[in-house]
């Protein structure tokens, strides 16, 4: 008797710990139910296509003394052409009218468009501001019918599964009323892809990487341009943003990685019988605060 009395406190101890493992264990599976019970999902959000302005370089690669910017850059004078009131007013209006013109169009045909026409509406995208004048853009033009094709099997790929599991219902019954889906045969019948890649940052000669300020930001204005000079030549595109497709349309166009793809732009005419939603735009007053 004396015996089990003293063995008791053990016969306590051991029985918690017993206790205790099942409760783990129980607990453990549970959560692995839960676990196991929900679809597994890629991230909606393509890693690409986050805001690189806040990139911080690392403290042995970045030179903080010389960014390969020349500190003596010449200052020119400047001369602007200026216009009278009557002409400036006449000048915005033809503009705005011509820029009310654009439409994202999806019925794009594979009629020739001259190359030249290709490279001056580049060039105009070039001219975007950007931060500390780092242009950090590339502007990758594809017309390979091969490479085409394969772009056009990643993004439909990777649309099929945003339609179907990223994005919900409410997203989808939105874009209903506008007849999209994941099938993509623009990309295959543009006589060019446009495939617009951020430079997060670049590289200094010595081989040190080269902070880009804002570089979103810079290459998302060279884009609004690069749509305005494509109106201006009478070519038309719909903008498209390929989510979750920006790391392998990279490896397959062999750009570096310190690039990421902003956009890409099927430009091309429309086809003659091409349709587009008959959508309105906001009035000034919705859209302008004057204070």
């Amino acid at each position: 008797m004396a015996l089990f009395s003293s063995l008791t406190p053990l016969f306590i101890a051991i029985i918690c710990v017993l206790i205790g493992v099942i409760l783990k264990k129980t607990d453990g599976e549970k959560k692995k139910q839960k676990t196991e019970g929900k679809p597994l999902s890629r991230p909606w959000v393509d890693e690409d296509l986050k805001d690189g302005t806040d990139h911080h370089l690392e403290e042995e690669e970045a030179d903080e003394e010389w960014q390969g910017i020349d500190e003596n850059v010449a200052h020119v004078p400047f001369f602007a052409e200026r216009y009278s009131e009557a002409e400036m007013i006449k000048r915005s209006q033809m503009f705005y009218e011509l820029l009310n013109k654009r439409r994202s169009v999806r019925f794009l045909s594979d009629e020739p468009v001259p190359r030249e026409v290709i490279d001056n509406v580049i060039r105009t995208a070039g001219t975007s501001p950007s931060g500390a004048h780092t242009e950090p853009w590339t502007f990758v033009v594809v017309q390979d019918p091969y490479l085409k094709h394969k772009i056009r099997e990643i993004v439909e790929e990777e649309e099929e599964i945003n339609y179907k599991k990223r994005m919900g219902d409410r997203w989808v019954n939105d874009l209903k009323r506008l007849r999209t889906n994941w099938i993509k045969e623009y990309l295959d019948t543009a006589p060019y892809l446009i495939l617009i890649f951020k430079q997060v940052y670049g590289r200094l000669p010595n081989g040190k990487k080269k902070t880009h300020y804002y570089n979103e930001i810079s290459v998302s204005i060279s884009c609004g341009i690069l749509l305005a000079a494509l109106q201006n030549a009478g070519l038309y595109t719909v903008t498209s943003t390929p989510l979750n497709c920006g790391p392998q349309l990279r490896v397959l166009l062999k750009r570096p990685a310190n690039e990421k793809l902003l956009l890409l732009l099927p430009v091309g005419y429309p086809k003659k019988d091409a349709t587009v939603p008959a959508l309105t735009r906001k009035p000034l007053e919705d859209i302008m605060v004057v204070m």
